[in-house]
């Protein structure tokens, strides 16, 4: 199983195959899937290739129901099946490598991007402590969640942040918070609140919202009272 820098897989993956016995499985787990895939279907044939995305860190406390994505290689079916059989009741998606980088740019770029931003901000606070007794539900979960990410090492955040599909939903991100901005400078009420309803409604269509706000209340108290 690999588990080495995104940059350095596909030529770990062209070195160690090439000496590895026939029937044997190769299984690889970066974040990001579109060359390291390429170099797991060029391998010779009697190397068995697995490619997984395991969407959980070190913090979790048992397999049972976590997501991991599946990326077919050579024989989606086998693939999928030795993964379950390794990952005993975990969650599999099979997704096609174009689209499994394209959909974490979001999950995984976007989320980490936006929040080591938010946290370079929080670092230069000098009333931290005032900050937070001011705080309510909406910071505080933010802030937890950026105290997590923050956690991780430099080096795996700069990996996440830089799958070339980030780009394209980090330009449409910056260009909305410009239009918002200068929407509110000019005066221009009618559009931000236009922008938010059309998001709360396109969110609806999926989501209960309001189950949402529920579950976000929930969590920030049990987290309280487990401190």
């Amino acid at each position: 199983m690999l588990c080495t820098p995104t940059r350095r897989t596909p030529e770990i993956i062209r070195l160690i195959a090439k000496e590895m016995k026939r029937g044997a499985y190769l299984i690889e787990i970066s974040s990001q899937k579109s060359k390291t895939a390429a170099s797991l279907a060029k391998m010779p044939a009697k190397v068995n290739p697995i490619c997984i995305h395991p969407m959980f860190g070190p913090g979790a406390k048992k397999i049972k129901g976590q997501n991991i994505i599946s990326i077919p290689i050579k024989d989606a079916k086998k693939e999928l099946s030795v993964a379950r059989s390794l990952f005993p009741g975990a969650n599999f998606v099979t997704i096609d490598v174009i689209e499994h980088d394209k959909k974490i740019a979001v999950i995984l770029g976007l989320t980490h991007l936006v929040n080591i931003v938010f946290a370079n901000i929080l670092s230069k606070d000098d009333k931290v402590t005032l900050t937070e007794k001011m705080s309510g539900t909406t910071f505080k979960a933010q802030k937890i969640l950026t105290e997590s990410i923050m956690t991780e090492s430099p080096e795996l955040i700069e990996t996440i942040i830089s799958n070339p599909e980030i780009r394209r939903v980090a330009e449409e991100f910056w260009r909305d918070i410009g239009r918002l901005l200068t929407s509110v400078q000019e005066g221009k009420s009618e559009e931000v609140i236009e922008y938010i309803k059309s998001s709360q409604e396109r969110l609806a269509k999926n989501l209960d919202l309001e189950k949402s706000y529920k579950k976000l209340t929930i969590m920030v108290n049990s987290i309280e009272k487990g401190v």
